[in-house]
């Protein structure tokens, strides 16, 4: 059975509204059957789409369960826990909060900014010993993804070591090696990570997996006791890699392990600005070094799919800030290797398509012409453009496109109302015509039908200068009745005028039947033989002991009107 992903679509709850493909930068989604699937191979697991989705479709895998079979188990777990914790629980002392994750059945608590401070050093010598150029962070899962999977020319440039996470998880394995590593913190991407190196990191969970466990367990942090002594961070807490959380935060941590240095360092957060940041990176002369801290979640990891949402970047980054005491930071002493290399991440496959097999399929969709490309961003691409290599692509299906969808509406409509025998109109409440089908302008005579040729479907025509019963039409706009039914004589015609509400006190249809068409007069007979077939079948069901064969006669008889009236197929 194939191992469900860090992120996935709940097909039965998806409404095909594209909001994920359009907000997805990357467009690692495809349509299928009117649901929009996440493609794995592209995806890189920043979790937008499932913050976005206003039916939730787009779930987050939940690890709780296996973690809980880890405790039963009897397993001793240890938690890496993010440093963004003290953005999730302001104001609650360390061993309060470790005294609530080992009531849950955790063993230890170890901060992961003690692997990031592990990363610094190594990422701060490797620049200072490195050749001019640019190098990027492995610090995000996240970006990793993106630039092996999508610009894959930039993957040289990916510093060669372990996440912060990975190695904090590793030096606890190496310290603790029948222990298994737990992760809690903001990131979906983490979950991959746990995937991909589940020797060192056994589950990942976010913090709303963990806020939705305590409440389960009916446990609040803030009301267990203080104890210092039996509920501290193993083997102490962490110096300046509890900034890593917030931009820039990774480049202090590296610039304190340098004396000097003439490399240039940025950092960029949030998946537009990185795609815009390497869209042209390429053309970076090589005068210096320059390294790119580079995080998928605006603002940093603070921002994270997983992470509390009541408050603003500056009041996290406030209390990330705040937290930092280098005078307690606790050292790792590390005499294993973090470095790896980032061959097992596949670049996703480049499709050229020429401008003819763009062009056709666009014609798919109604476009015959620059005029007819709209890009009105409705199936959650771009351009039509975009929309028609995403098609090419199997990406994309026709009816995403809403300008397509509306005019195949629109044509059908008209069609029915050209075929409809009987006069259809649709008015609006000022009693102007929105629609008006040439049978109608028939019934009313040579006049209406010259105006018809004229103005085709009588379109803002005023209903009270061309019939005398327009009160009837007010009166269905003004009560908002569903139904209203009259006879009514015109022009020495007997007409049948059904009113019907399409949107109450706004809209209404009418269907008027000119009673004396052959078809009509057809039409009614065998309505009317149905109605007594209805009616009467209960009373000779009923009385059928007393009229014996007489019964059944009566039947075939009604049934035989029915057919003999009933219209050619």
């Amino acid at each position: 059975m194939d191992v469900l992903k860090p992120v996935y679509t709940e097909q039965n709850d998806c409404q095909d509204c594209y909001k994920c493909i359009r907000e997805c930068t990357l467009k690692a989604i495809k349509v299928v059957n009117n649901s929009a699937q996440i493609l794995h191979n592209d995806c890189i697991y920043c979790g937008t789409c499932t913050q976005i989705c206003p039916v939730n479709a787009k779930k987050v895998r939940d690890d709780v369960k296996r973690v809980k079979a880890m405790i039963n188990r009897g397993d001793h777990i240890i938690v890496s826990i993010a440093p963004s914790f003290v953005t999730e629980f302001p104001n609650l002392k360390d061993d309060q909060f470790i005294s609530a994750l080992k009531e849950l059945g955790f063993a230890e608590v170890s901060e992961t900014a003690l692997g990031a401070q592990e990363v610094s050093k190594h990422v701060a010598s490797y620049v200072d010993g490195g050749e001019n150029g640019v190098y990027i962070s492995s610090a995000c899962p996240s970006v990793v993804e993106m630039i092996c999977k999508h610009y894959p020319i930039f993957k040289q440039n990916i510093t060669p070591f372990l996440s912060p996470l990975l190695t904090h998880a590793k030096y606890l394995k190496e310290k603790f090696p029948d222990s298994k590593v737990v992760f809690i913190g903001p990131c979906i991407a983490k979950k991959a990570e746990s995937d991909e190196f589940p020797e060192l990191l056994d589950a990942s969970l976010t913090f709303t997996d963990l806020k939705n466990w305590l409440e389960e367990e009916n446990l609040d942090p803030y009301l267990f006791p203080e104890d210092k002594v039996n509920n501290s961070f193993i083997p102490g807490k962490a110096g300046r890699g509890i900034l890593y959380p917030i931009d820039g935060g990774m480049i202090m941590g590296i610039k304190q392990n340098v004396s000097a240095t003439d490399a240039v360092y940025m950092t960029f957060s949030g998946i537009g600005n990185i795609k815009n940041v390497l869209s042209d990176l390429n053309k970076y002369g090589k005068t210096n070094k320059l390294f790119l801290e580079l995080l998928a979640c605006e603002g940093g990891c603070v921002n994270g799919p997983g992470a509390e949402k009541e408050y603003s970047t500056a009041i996290k980054r406030l209390e990330v800030i705040n937290k930092l005491d280098s005078d307690e930071a606790a050292v790792l002493n590390t005499d294993f290797s973090i470095q790896r290399n980032f061959d097992s991440i596949s670049p996703i496959p480049k499709y050229e398509h020429s401008e003819n097999s763009i062009k056709e399929a666009l014609t798919m969709i109604g476009k015959y012409s620059d005029k007819d490309e709209i890009n009105c961003g409705g199936c959650g691409y771009n351009s039509c453009r975009e929309f028609a290599e995403a098609y090419l692509e199997d990406r994309s299906e026709p009816n995403m496109c809403v300008s397509y969808m509306r005019k195949i509406a629109q044509d059908k409509s008209s069609a029915l109302l050209r075929k409809i025998p009987s006069g259809v109109v649709i008015v609006n409440d000022e009693l102007k015509i929105i629609e008006a089908n040439q049978s109608f302008a028939g019934i009313l005579g040579e006049e209406i039908e010259e105006v018809y040729e004229t103005i085709p479907g009588l379109v803002d025509a005023d209903l009270k200068k061309i019939i005398p019963f327009h009160k009837l039409f007010a009166s269905a706009l003004a009560t908002g009745v569903d139904n209203l039914e009259r006879d009514i004589k015109h022009d020495n015609k007997m007409l049948h005028v059904s009113i019907f509400s399409i949107h109450k006190h706004k809209i209404v249809g009418a269907i008027v039947r000119d009673m004396s068409q052959p078809y009509i007069q057809r039409e009614e007979v065998v309505n009317r033989a149905k109605t007594v077939n209805r009616k009467n079948l209960e009373t000779v069901q009923k009385i059928a002991y007393l009229l014996g064969e007489n019964a059944s006669e009566t039947e075939e008889m009604l049934n035989s009107i029915v057919e003999f009236y009933k219209p050619a197929e």
